[in-house]
């Protein structure tokens, strides 16, 4: 039975520079890398190409050991012109120098009405071999699900309150049949609901209007209202011992090309936003794709940051670095490298602050979009218990003294305090009004890796 939920807590962080709805063509990137630090929880990838080696979309291109029947493949058709790597050899990108015209690994086509015999196991061989299982991430932890595991549901968020996030309904237009499919074929994999959750502050877009095989539910609020995380506990919470798996749309629509085209399409239309871009729109690209030519003359002034993502738990790179495999969004925004003298002090209406901090008057006009830059103000001091945590997470834990619990490494706190129902993401908004600096999302993955590898 569909839900609708109205969640209080909150805060949306409103900023200059969301992406008109309009498509626009900029120059094709040249190169696109895979990126195996995008894959939380991979432990040992091997590499399966060498520099010089052509490949073709959907081309493996390596393979965790401790999951080694998903495959992560080429985004691209195009030479392999370097494997990076870190200190102790860590690999860090696979780099591929496309081609003009893509070219693509042929994988089995599937009708729609045959789709209806799909067996689980023939679903799974063709998601592992295809390049789109990874699209799949499993809760708790926040890792790429294990194909040999059973969920208990399946959840899509079809809305997303980041700031500046990307229209879901605009990016995916047209896409509905292969939405469709993609659905159909997660049907297979679990035996409990598919449950399609949407924004019940605004319509309902044509890609997901008429789809059927799912349990529609609605969710109202400010951010993070979208997270799947939220949208989980108030639905179907995950207990100790519980596998819930969550993908976005975009990765429904690739599963659903993958058994109709038979092929990998890693064709994207993502958000450039920012109040730092000239043009803040919509474009198509690819999957891993170098960002230069989406920054080179689409600056309003050239100390920016970069951001793959969103402002809140995205990934710094540089202005010639590589669109994350899970973004949906490049954030430009002013660099916020210098120190500034009772910065909290002065009177001011250019601050956003959750707080009614002395000087800063944001909260008498609650609808004004601001102009932000990185810089966090202050620095890391004494946890100061305020009661902030808790009115921005719209869930039954205690944000607050789950963090502590994790720095003290208490595991059985830890999962008392409701571990397993959260990643990064869901408590990002406590580290932006943490008036202490702590570097939240970090404290939340180590407890998770705590939990996960103990």
């Amino acid at each position: 039975m569909s839900k609708t939920v109205k969640l209080k807590k909150g805060f949306d962080i409103k900023l200059v520079g969301k992406a008109e709805l309009q498509l626009e063509a900029f120059s094709p990137a040249k190169t696109f890398a895979l990126k195996p630090t995008d894959f939380i929880g991979m432990q040992r990838p091997k590499v399966t190409v060498n520099e010089g080696d052509t490949v073709k979309a959907g081309t493996p291109l390596l393979f965790d050991k401790a999951m080694d029947q998903v495959l992560y493949v080429a985004p691209v058709s195009g030479e392999v012109v370097e494997i990076k790597r870190g200190e102790r050899r860590k690999l860090l990108e696979i780099k591929i120098l496309a081609d003009k015209d893509i070219s693509y690994e042929e994988f089995q086509k599937y009708t729609e009405s045959s789709l209806q015999s799909l067996s689980k196991e023939d679903a799974i061989k063709q998601m592992t071999q295809g390049g789109v299982w990874p699209q799949i991430v499993q809760r708790p932890y926040g890792i790429v699900a294990n194909p040999e595991d059973s969920p208990k549901a399946i959840f899509i968020s079809g809305f997303d309150t980041h700031p500046l996030a990307a229209d879901a309904g605009f990016a995916l237009q047209g896409e509905e049949k292969y939405f469709q499919a993609g659905v159909n074929v997660l049907s297979k994999l679990t035996t409990g609901k598919i449950h399609l959750n949407l924004n019940a502050d605004s319509g309902i877009p044509a890609v997901f209007s008429s789809i059927q095989g799912v349990e529609t539910n609605k969710f109202s609020g400010p951010h993070p209202a979208g997270n799947v995380g939220v949208q989980i506990h108030h639905l179907d919470p995950i207990n100790k011992g519980e596998i819930a798996w969550t993908i976005s749309p975009f990765g429904v629509v690739q599963i659903g090309k993958l058994f109709l085209e038979g092929k990998y399409d890693a064709a994207k239309v993502i958000a450039i936003t920012g109040s730092e871009a000239k043009k803040a729109v919509y474009t198509k690209t690819f999957v891993g794709a170098c960002v230069d030519t989406l920054v080179q003359g689409n600056l309003k002034q050239d100390h920016i940051r970069v951001v793959s993502g969103n402002v809140l738990t995205g990934e710094k790179i540089n202005r010639d670095g590589y669109l994350g495999y899970y973004a949906s969004q490049i954030t430009i925004l002013p660099e916020g490298d210098y120190y500034e003298f009772l910065g909290w002090m002065k009177p001011t209406t250019k601050k956003l602050s959750y707080h009614r901090a002395l000087g800063l008057l944001s909260f008498l006009n609650p609808n004004k979009e601001y102009v932000l830059d990185t810089n966090v103000r202050g620095e890391e001091r004494a946890f100061v218990q305020t009661g902030v945590f808790e009115s921005v997470t719209p869930m039954d834990i205690l944000p607050v003294y789950l963090l502590k619990a994790i720095m003290a490494e208490d595991f059985d706190e830890m999962e008392e305090l409701g571990i397993y129902e959260v990643i990064e993401e869901d408590l990002a908004l406590c580290e932006f009004v943490d008036v202490s600096k702590h570097p939240v999302q970090e404290i939340v993955r180590k407890g998770i890796d705590l939990i996960q590898y103990s």
